[in-house]
């Protein structure tokens, strides 16, 4: 400390061109003990006291000076030490986490070609979350997969787990995404895709269907595809997390979201604790992967692998405690309603009927947007 303040004093010799009052005072002491030597060298009936005064102002300046430098060097770190209590204060617990007002468990339903889901949103127990379409959960092994099918209307996120899946469309895309990789797949006015197994044992992940506006149904596809490297992810205390969509512990992922959304992979160890704040006015869910947490209240009783958990509209977050001995990972998901009428048949998502019936005619004959449909095959 002693070595800064010497520093510093050094920075502010007086200067003739300055008019701060340190400056001021450090040129008048410096004029005034210049005198004081002249004086005494001529004069030698001055008295001791008279001799000692300029050296009493001098030191009682000097500690004027040392003062206001150490406060000039000082201030800016204690501001910043309040701004980061204040920080850790605001990451702290939330005021009012959201509760959990639905539990689905996801059953085993057959889907696709010999493939096996479990369906939370989407069943008759959840039919639809705004703007959340679906979520299947797959364990899928060749030869079983989703062969060639049409989509319209909405965008599908698929994010592998384990394993490995091929994906290819009647425009000549065509890529294979594996372990912790995702497909933010646009399907806009129209695509017909396949999805199916790349490598041998049980591939496993999650398919999330994500509603479109009315002025965006109708858009051209478009991929977003991310390698597990290139995800966003961030850990703090404990609490691991892949950022999908959104952000987390001041990490953004670079994911753009036509529909407003937040997507994340959460993996707590036993004894850690999480509050992520979810933007007010979005609905919200969780899905467990593994492990068993305590979600919305510490007191709530614990929800355990292949459950989803839907939040309730208020609150400012979600609060998650793992008192378990082994580790918790979870998927969250908000997203932004759109308030629109929804009319699904099958892969078609649309605002009407007479839509849904004009999208049907469109793939049945190869028109506006399905073009390519008739003439495209993926074993081709």
């Amino acid at each position: 400390m002693a070595q800064k303040v010497l520093a510093a004093t050094t920075r502010l010799r007086p200067s003739s061109s300055s008019s701060s009052p340190i400056y001021t005072a450090l040129a008048r002491l410096t004029k005034r003990n210049s005198s004081h030597r002249l004086l005494s060298s001529s004069s030698r009936n001055t008295t001791s006291k008279a001799k000692s005064k300029p050296i009493l102002l001098l030191l009682i300046l000097f500690l004027l000076v040392v003062a206001v430098v150490v406060t000039v060097l000082l201030f800016p770190a204690l501001a910043m030490s309040s701004s980061s209590a204040s920080s850790a204060v605001a990451a702290g617990p939330l005021e009012n986490p959201r509760a959990v007002v639905k539990k689905v468990l996801a059953e085993s339903q057959p889907e696709g070609q010999g493939a096996t889901v479990r369906r939370s949103i989407g069943r008759h127990e959840l039919r639809n979350l705004d703007p959340f379409l679906m979520l299947d959960e797959f364990s899928v092994s060749k030869p079983a997969g989703f062969p060639d099918h049409p989509h319209r209307g909405f965008e599908t996120v698929t994010y592998m787990l384990d394993g490995a899946f091929t994906h290819q469309d009647f425009s000549g895309h065509k890529g294979t995404i594996r372990t912790g990789d995702v497909q933010w797949m646009t399907a806009g006015r129209g695509i017909v895709h396949s999805e199916m197994p790349a490598s041998d044992g049980v591939q496993k992940g999650l398919q999330l269907w994500i509603n479109l506006s009315s002025k965006d149904k109708m858009i051209e596809p478009r991929y977003q595809e991310l390698q597990s490297k290139d995800i966003s992810r961030a850990e703090k205390d404990g609490v691991e997390v892949r950022i999908i969509a959104g952000e987390a512990f001041g990490v953004r992922s670079p994911v753009y979201t036509r529909t407003p959304t937040m997507y994340m992979d959460f993996t707590m160890q036993p004894g850690s604790q999480l509050h992520q704040p979810i933007p007010e006015g979005w609905n919200a869910f969780v899905y467990i992967i593994e492990g068993e947490g305590v979600f919305g209240s510490e007191k709530a009783a614990p929800a355990s692998a292949h459950h989803c958990l839907v939040l309730g509209a208020s609150g400012d977050g979600l609060s998650v405690w793992n008192k378990s001995g082994a580790p918790l990972r979870f998927a969250l998901a908000a997203g932004q309603p759109l308030k629109e009428p929804v009319v699904q048949q099958g892969p078609f998502v649309m605002n009407t009927r007479a839509e849904i019936q004009q999208a049907m005619e469109d793939y049945y004959y190869g028109k506006n947007g399905f073009e390519k449909a008739s003439q495209w095959s993926s074993s081709t």
